[in-house]
């Protein structure tokens, strides 16, 4: 009966009766012939067409019919609902990535009930008014996997749908050594390869620390290979290892930063119990605020989380926003008293925590016998180094793209830009932009995790550190003073290092001072060197890493002997 009245109303409205595929480019070009690609091997057996802007050339499977159209939306949909007054559309893909895009108008318009949108991490949703919190979820960015969670707190008796490690792994490094003191250090990665800042610190300090004591290293793992472990085993004599947690309740939901909850693992917690028995150690270290739930004797500020909150909140005025400044206020003003010893990145970072008695300052530092001064060779040449794991720095890369390198390439055509991105930088940057990579750009290169960073510092003659939002202090911007590199920062990318805007570094926190600072030191390279010397000295007689694990270990034999006393004498039998 279903085929009868398919076939009525076909010849009644002069329809053909096999339905058909109709994708719309509506996105970036890359993204878009993914998604074409997926769909044609999904329905295989149906006629696809592909529709796109006029003039967008798009690489699309073969027997596949494209469409251009071109005018104001109204005006493409007029056009295309002419090309396919005779077809009937099955299903109609759209990309709802990146900025707005008048043929999702379009589609919306043609097939409302057909729509299959997908997102710029590529997953699909139905478009239905029946799921319509579904769909809004969806095409506000909301992952797939979790678009359907609901708080624990509306079922108590739901069961815990989050995923934990099955079982912790341990790599032997350098045996124990008896009579030595036992420092455990807790990490939310394992601190190789030195892609990052937080590594760079953790590396280099608990290297120092083996000198005097033994080191017990427990990290979340994150695919590292035998390799990667290879360095820290030769300093560490054991290191402990377990996958993350994925976290599965809605992130808005609870009081704790979700960020605690990934990380808060049952099979971790029984690691460290399990060789605070044996072989047994004398101190626990915590890196990073949202490990201090499991306790311990240090905990590491290597940035006061609420404050990189309270510049978001400043620049993005939302409620998502207020609600992540007040919950890791509320978490880590409540946490960080309770361990024995803070340690932050600066003095503006203890006040922030309200320079308790409790508190240290261990700065940043920069391997200073490993970075040396090189001579510079007249360019006009950028350098941006920037993990994109943490958001700060796509942030950063943003700003300056947008509102810095356009005046500068219109002012220097041959200027060119290296941006050091870190490893997996397109899944970072496709978490937190929704769109499926940076728009390319002429001058500039984007590279990911570069092993050793300091071939680029030699050929650069400007480092630039455009954070926009930034809590503790830049390890690149260290690296860069120690190569004698000249540093065009905003006020937060440089703070805590003592520089001196116009003496040791060039400060600029809007797009045309920015810019007209980058262009002022390209112009005079005489300035350009005095900047650079005078930071590079200030970084050998500040910033080194022997003499900040002199800091390190002072705070570690602090604490020792305060354990010492609080046992007493040794009782006489």
């Amino acid at each position: 009966m279903k085929e009868k009245l398919k076939a009525l109303y076909c010849r009644v409205f002069g329809k053909d009766p096999e339905a058909v595929v109709v994708s719309f480019a509506s996105g970036e070009t890359a993204a878009a012939e993914q998604m074409i690609r997926e769909v044609h091997s999904l329905v295989p057996d149906r006629e696809h067409y592909v529709v796109s802007s006029a003039g967008l050339r798009l690489q699309v499977p073969p027997g596949t019919t494209p469409i251009e159209v071109a005018g104001s939306w109204w005006s493409q949909y007029r056009e295309l609902k002419k090309h396919l007054r005779t077809k009937r559309i099955a299903l109609a893909p759209v990309l709802f990535a990146g900025p707005p895009h008048p043929l999702r108008k379009v589609a919306v318009m043609l097939a409302p009930r057909k729509i299959l949108a997908y997102n710029a991490r590529l997953e699909r949703h139905h478009l239905r008014l029946s799921t319509w919190i579904a769909s809004s979820l969806f095409l506000r960015g909301v992952p797939v996997d979790r678009i359907f969670l609901r708080p624990r707190w509306l079922n108590p008796r739901k069961k815990d749908a989050s995923v934990y490690a099955a079982d912790y792994r341990a790599i032997e490094g350098r045996a124990l050594r008896e009579g030595r003191p036992r420092i455990a250090v807790l990490s939310p990665y394992v601190p190789y390869p030195l892609s990052h800042g937080g590594a760079v610190r953790m590396y280099h300090l608990l290297r120092e620390a083996a000198r005097e004591f033994d080191i017990i290293l427990f990290a979340f793992s994150d695919g590292e290979t035998d390799e990667d472990y290879a360095p820290l085993r030769e300093f560490c004599a054991r290191i402990v290892v377990a996958a993350k947690t994925r976290y599965r309740e809605p992130r808005w939901s609870t009081l704790r930063p979700p960020e605690v909850h990934e990380f808060d693992s049952p099979v971790m917690r029984r690691a460290i119990a399990d060789l605070r028995r044996d072989p047994g150690f004398d101190l626990l270290q915590i890196e990073y605020t949202h490990l201090a739930g499991y306790g311990g004797d240090i905990i590491v500020e290597h940035d006061v989380t609420f404050d990189l909150y309270s510049q978001v909140l400043r620049r993005k005025r939302s409620l998502s926003a207020l609600w992540d400044f007040l919950r890791w206020r509320r978490y880590e003003l409540t946490l960080v008293p309770q361990f024995h010893r803070a340690v932050t990145m600066s003095e503006k970072d203890a006040a922030l925590l309200g320079n308790r008695r409790g508190m240290r300052v261990i700065e940043n530092g920069v391997d200073t016998a490993r970075f040396l001064p090189q001579p510079e060779t007249p360019g006009r040449r950028l350098l941006f180094v920037g993990s994109f794991r943490h958001f700060p720095n796509i942030e950063a890369y943003r700003f300056f793209i947008r509102e810095v390198w356009p005046a500068l390439r219109q002012e220097f055509p041959d200027m060119t830009l290296k941006a050091v991105c870190g490893p997996d930088h397109l899944l970072f940057w496709r978490e937190f932009t929704r769109t499926q990579e940076p728009e390319p750009l002429e001058g500039v290169e984007l590279l990911g995790f570069v092993r050793d960073v300091r071939p680029l510092y030699v050929e650069a003659n400007i480092v630039i550190v455009p954070t926009t939002v930034s809590a503790g202090t830049n390890v690149k911007v260290l690296e860069a003073m120690a190569m004698e590199r000249a540093v065009v920062s905003t006020t937060s990318g440089c703070a805590g290092l003592g520089l001196v805007h116009g003496a040791s570094v060039w400060v600029a926190d809007d797009g045309p001072s920015f810019a007209a600072g980058i262009a002022r030191l390209i112009e005079h390279p005489e300035k350009r060197a005095r900047l650079a010397a005078a930071a590079g000295e200030l970084a050998v007689r500040n910033f080194d890493w022997k003499a900040l694990a002199e800091k390190q270990r002072q705070l570690y034999t602090e604490l020792l002997a305060r354990r010492k006393r609080r046992a007493g004498p040794p009782a006489v039998s």
